[in-house]
């Protein structure tokens, strides 16, 4: 009997059935058409009686649906995809309740640096210049524009834009799912927006009863903890702190780092990161002038508001060996617990493990493939960690740093050097026309995907892992 009620169901998973859609005929099995889910509407289309003589008839677009069709058989979108937008897939795949098939198929693949390309590009309708933007895990993304924020989902699809009461925003934290905090260099104070209900939901201003100088402070960056926002104040006359706000009722509960003066040891901090391993705050500030660059890198332990380790260049830590080659950009790596710098002379990039930090703890990566050596004095810079990899530019070449699991325990040599055969390897990322297109200012990883902005360039590009892309060990 079991048998015979197995046959039974392959039968019927394998009866056709006949579809029209927009007045184009389809035939497939009733399996394919169950494949969607149960919660699916051509679930529901696949069980009306086979008696019925006539297709099935659903008046939406024939071609997108020829589409989602291959998808439900293959799982995989066909060439002809191609010819139509994602907002036109995705509204069709939503109507059909296929949707999340969509999306695991749209799915860019894990996220390499060395098999990484331009996929496309976003801009926003309005003001495209992006002034900042924030990533989220799932590879969806909100962008700054003028004083707005134009939300992006993880299928790269527009999901709405707020307008903020800023003129420009210049930084952008996402503390909740759907909470951003921003903050502007021309606007008092840390305002936090609700992105889904296009609300603005509170703000926090740096205020001081007992010194009347404390006014109009403007927020230099931002981070965020699983309870608490972390962002830099700095006032009109160089007065400049961090404060902790509480994520669940937007209350000031902290305030330590408070420092004043021009000197660049008493910058204000230009980038926070919370480092959840340890419960540390890393931030830091470099300034660049006409005798070259100079600047901090401080960790905080914010429950004390101490100090737990520094080092300030030129001067300080690395002085014995590397004076007067000073960092242009510094950056943790979250995960691994590692701090980066890029040296402004040498062009090196070098390493630090934030668990045994001392008076001069870096590491100096070096490359000896010959083709890579030639690194130089760096005047725009940035450096980014993420997965394991840290992404460097160099005004508009984009390299990436790819650890070497073999050897990934990090030990110092006696004269702080090592070779990047040891720890890390060097690749471009980008081609040549890719450089061309400008100076790039920002670059931050979210799922599987690296956003790249650059300087006076409308939009941000979006960088993917190629599908066809396998990489080959020559270890």
């Amino acid at each position: 009997m079991e048998e015979e009620s197995t046959s039974a169901e392959s039968n019927t998973a394998n009866e056709r059935i006949r579809l029209n859609v927009g007045g184009k005929h389809f035939e497939t099995t009733l399996s394919t058409l169950r494949s969607g889910g149960p919660d699916s509407l051509l679930y529901a289309l696949s069980n009306r009686p086979s008696a019925d003589p006539n297709p099935v008839f659903i008046d939406r677009d024939p071609e997108v649906f020829s589409v989602l069709l291959s998808l439900l058989r293959t799982a995989h979108l066909p060439s002809t995809a191609r010819r139509f937008s994602r907002q036109e897939l995705a509204d069709e795949a939503l109507f059909y309740g296929i949707d999340a098939h969509l999306r695991a198929a749209t799915a860019p693949p894990p996220f390499l640096g060395i098999d990484a390309a331009l996929a496309t590009s976003i801009r926003p309708a309005s003001e495209g210049l992006p002034s900042s933007f924030a990533a989220s895990d799932s590879g969806a993304v909100w962008i700054a524009h003028g004083g707005q924020i134009s939300g992006y989902d993880s299928s790269l699809i527009h999901a709405g834009t707020v307008r903020t009461h800023l003129d420009e925003i210049d930084s952008i934290c996402r503390v909740w799912p759907e909470i951003a905090a921003v903050g502007s260099k021309s606007d008092a104070g840390l305002h936090f927006y609700n992105f889904s209900g296009s609300r603005h939901i509170g703000s926090v201003q740096w205020t001081d009863p007992l010194d009347p100088r404390i006014f109009k402070a403007r927020v230099s960056a931002i981070t965020a903890s699983e309870n608490s926002v972390f962002a830099s104040f700095d006032c009109p006359h160089r007065e400049n702190c961090i404060l902790e706000v509480d994520k669940s009722n937007l209350r000031i509960v902290n305030e330590f780092a408070r420092q004043s003066g021009n000197q660049a040891k008493n910058m204000v901090p230009a980038k926070l990161t919370w480092i959840p391993a340890t419960g540390v705050l890393v931030g830091s500030a470099v300034a660049g002038g006409a005798f070259g660059f100079s600047g901090y890198v401080r960790l905080w332990d914010p429950r004390f508001g101490e100090v737990v380790w520094e080092t300030n260049e030129p001067g300080g830590s690395g002085r014995s060996s590397r004076f007067g080659d000073s960092f242009t950009d510094v950056e943790a790596d979250v995960e691994g617990l590692l701090l980066f710098k890029l040296c402004s002379k040498s062009g090196d990039l070098a390493m630090a493990d934030m668990r045994f930090l001392k008076d001069d703890p870096w590491i100096y990566l070096k490359e000896k493939n010959p083709s890579l050596v030639s690194c130089g004095e760096v005047s725009n810079s940035v450096v980014h960690c993420y997965r394991g990899q840290v992404f460097v530019a160099r005004d508009g070449e984009l390299e990436v740093w790819s650890r070497v699991e073999e050897r990934a325990s990090v030990g110092v040599k006696s004269e702080n050097e090592c070779d990047a055969e040891g720890f890390y390897r060097r690749n471009f990322v980008d081609k040549r026309e890719d450089s061309e297109r400008g100076i790039i200012k920002k670059i931050e990883g979210g799922g599987d995907r690296l956003f790249v902005s650059r300087e006076d360039v409308e939009g941000i590009e979006v960088w993917e892992s190629s599908p066809s892309a396998v990489a080959i060990s020559v270890l």
